[in-house]
């Protein structure tokens, strides 16, 4: 019984159950149908409102493009008539240049015409033109003969007498011209150069120690010689042998001779000599003892020298062997003339025309106070003392232009303006009056020689030498030598002084042309 129910129970679970998908099943059916009838009549408005939406994009699309073509047409119609203008135009402009270009061609083919005429004229001139050259060259032959033989002379001569001529016109033109030149410019130069020079003299103020060119020492007694020479000679060989000079002993009352090259060493002789003599002490061994003394005090005597010209002219950085050099000077002499007071001399000289002419006079002065220093050592170097200077001057590092200016002070165009104010202030302090002395002999040589070179010249008639062969004056002859030639030989003649002698400062050449008229009353 309870199964049984059980089995109902079941029966009727499974009844309802299937009931119940049964009920389902119908009613999804039903339920999509009615979605599947909604959603065809959604999509059937959906493909009309489509439709509807495109026909009215089609409608808009064809009218945009009715417009735009209608716009390109309207534009192009209006680029073509531009274009048809602009084509009109060119087509006038070209119409224009071909109808120029007619008239032109016309133009020139009428030229061409007109030139071939004016050629053949041209052509005739020229052949009647020849005709006459020929014709007037054999009417000139013809006169040329005539004239030849009026005259006596030939054509080649006549022009020699005309090219002489001409040239001695222009000689004398050359020679006025050059006159006249010299006195405009000599005015001023002259007046210049003399303020320049006398300020520069004016304002140093220097002394001058007269040396000659060997040492003497003066003895007390005449016996004191053979106490010199000593016995057999042993004294006077050691005093030789230690200062390297000779000593001359002769008839000369209360005085000893000291020759020597080297100034140096003759001044440690000559101070050695003094002090043996008077400390009266005279051997070997006392000889040398007071040499060596008196060298080292020389030496120091040098130093202290050139410290002091150093000092005195305001300059520094000079080389310590320079300095040395600078110092050595003041035992050497040139033609009487103590080279160290020249140097100092030449620098302050040289300093004073280069401050009027506003040019460094540091420069200057440098260059003035070295200009000499190869004579410090000319009697052991070969060659001449400007060179040696130079050279030495370059290897103690001095400038270029201080170097130049040393080694040019003795030529005849230096390079700079320093080369020309040491060779200018060279020459005041050498050439003054007393400041050198020469031999008799050479005086007198160079005195004729001078004479002589002006004697060699045509025309002149005189020559005399004066103011101790600084000037030579020229008497020429009156009918030799004009005026304006006078100047012309001065010139040639001071020319070949310079060529062929040698001498200190400079020489003045006089030429002197006189007119005399003579008459008599009777």
């Amino acid at each position: 019984m309870g199964i049984s129910i059980i089995l109902i129970i079941a029966l009727i679970a499974v009844i309802s159950i299937l009931a119940g998908v049964v009920i389902g099943y119908v009613s999804r059916k039903r339920v999509d149908q009615a979605n599947m009838e909604a959603g065809r009549v959604t999509a059937e408005s959906i493909v009309t409102e489509a439709k509807k939406e495109a026909e009215n994009t089609r409608k808009s699309a064809d009218l945009q493009a009715k417009d735009m073509i209608l716009q390109g047409r309207t534009e192009f119609e209006s680029e073509t008539r531009e274009r048809r203008k602009e084509l009109s135009a060119l087509e006038k402009r070209v119409q224009q240049k071909e109808e120029n270009l007619d008239k032109k061609y016309e133009s020139i083919d009428r030229k061409e015409a007109d030139f071939q005429k004016r050629e053949k004229t041209v052509a005739a001139q020229e052949k009647k033109v020849k005709d006459m050259e020929a014709e007037a060259a054999s009417v000139i032959t013809e006169q040329k003969s005539k004239l030849e033989a009026l005259a006596g002379l030939s054509g080649e001569e006549a022009k020699r007498m005309l090219l002489e001529n001409m040239e001695a016109e222009a000689k004398l033109e050359s020679g006025k011209l050059l006159k006249r030149i010299e006195e405009e410019t000599k005015a001023e130069a002259d007046k210049k150069a003399k303020e320049i020079i006398s300020l520069a003299i004016q304002r140093y103020s220097g002394e001058y120690v007269a040396e000659r060119t060997v040492s003497v020492v003066n003895l007390p007694n005449d016996e004191m010689k053979g106490r010199i020479i000593g016995r057999e000679g042993r004294n006077i060989r050691a005093i030789e042998a230690a200062t390297g000079i000779d000593i001359i002993i002769d008839d000369t009352p209360e005085a000893v001779i000291l020759s020597g090259h080297n100034p140096v060493r003759r001044e440690i002789a000559k101070i050695s000599l003094e002090r043996l003599i008077t400390d009266g002490r005279i051997h070997p061994s006392r000889i040398e003892e007071v040499v060596s003394k008196v060298e080292t005090e020389i030496a120091q005597a040098i130093n202290e020298a050139g410290e002091r010209a150093i000092f005195d002219t305001g300059l520094h950085g000079i080389h310590k062997e320079i300095q040395k050099l600078i110092g050595r000077l003041k035992f050497r002499t040139s033609y009487a003339q103590n080279v160290y007071s020249h140097s100092m001399e030449v620098a302050f000289i040289c300093g004073i025309m280069a401050s009027e002419l506003g040019l460094p006079t540091k420069i200057a002065r440098r260059a003035g106070l070295l200009h000499d220093i190869g004579k410090a050592v000319d009697h052991e170097v070969e060659g001449p003392h400007a060179t040696i200077g130079a050279d030495i001057a370059k290897k103690y590092g001095e400038s270029p232009k201080i170097v130049a200016a040393i080694g040019q002070h003795h030529d005849d165009s230096p390079d700079s303006v320093l080369g020309i104010l040491v060779q200018a202030a060279d020459t005041l302090s050498a050439a003054r009056p007393g400041a050198r002395k020469e031999m008799l002999e050479s005086y007198v040589k160079r005195l004729d020689d001078l004479e002589k070179i002006a004697k060699s010249f045509p025309g002149v008639e005189k020559t005399y030498a004066l103011q101790a062969g600084r000037e030579v004056r020229v008497i020429v002859e009156n009918q030799a030598i004009s005026d304006d030639a006078a100047v012309a030989l001065s010139k040639d003649i001071a020319r070949k002084i310079e060529k062929e002698l040698s001498y200190p400062g400079q020489i003045k050449v006089t030429v002197i042309r006189e007119s005399r008229a003579i008459d008599y009353a009777k």
